[in-house]
């Protein structure tokens, strides 16, 4: 099944020239484009979208503000990666914020483009490239612990909580297994039941999490 996009940029050419590369790309769909924030949202409603490449500054509703609605609905499954030419650490703390599940800069090659795109829509890694596990953690410090963390905390088993904050820490579901000495499958099953238990959309969310609520701390090896 191909990896079906939105792209929303408000900008007809950085429409078109995002949809050129993807379409060129193996196993990805453009499905559709907006043109604006609030046009995103209506689309990823009738469209349902693996993926919304979404532009930061946009008119009517800008693209942290129509993150927010599209991840904030339970039933959406749609993964935002938020594209800008902006290469400034706020845009990165409001986009994870916003519950998106990647950050790219609009200079990235085709193929690097692609592979973020397959990477939010598996949920898989932590970041797109351009963004640090640094600046992650740098997150978590200004934005402070959330409200009542332990509880869901407490749900995790021992192992659980260790994948947590390996996960955290950047590594990938291989590096884990080998970490830990146990299979890929199993750590796929023990991320799956994490994210259910703390009802988190993905990997990049429970890295977050796992900053705010303390299971990892910045600056940490």
């Amino acid at each position: 099944m191909a990896i079906r996009v939105l792209i929303a940029d408000d900008q007809m050419l950085v429409r078109e020239g995002f949809s050129v590369l993807l379409g060129a790309q193996p196993g990805i769909e453009v499905a559709g484009e907006a043109v604006d924030g609030r046009d995103a949202v209506e689309q990823v409603a009738a469209l349902r979208p693996d993926v919304v490449l979404m532009d930061v500054r946009m008119p009517v509703l800008d693209g942290l503000a129509a993150t927010r609605e599209i991840t904030a609905d339970p039933d959406c499954a749609t993964r935002v990666l938020v594209l800008t030419t902006f290469d400034l650490d706020e845009y990165v703390y409001e986009a994870l914020r916003a519950g998106a599940s990647g950050f790219l800069l609009k200079d990235a090659s085709a193929r690097q483009l692609a592979d973020a795109v397959r990477v939010v829509a598996a949920g898989d890694a932590l970041l797109a490239p351009t963004v640090t596990r640094r600046l992650i953690a740098e997150f978590a410090r200004l934005g402070g612990p959330s409200a009542g963390p332990r509880g869901r905390i407490e749900q995790l088993t021992e192992r659980e909580t260790e994948v947590l904050s390996l996960i955290a820490h950047g590594l990938s579901n291989v590096e884990i297994a080998a970490r830990l000495v146990i299979g890929e499958q199993t750590v796929k099953t023990h991320v799956s039941r994490l994210l259910a238990k703390l009802n988190l959309r993905d990997r990049t969310q429970a890295a977050v999490f796992a900053y705010e609520n303390g299971v990892v701390r910045a600056g940490e090896r």
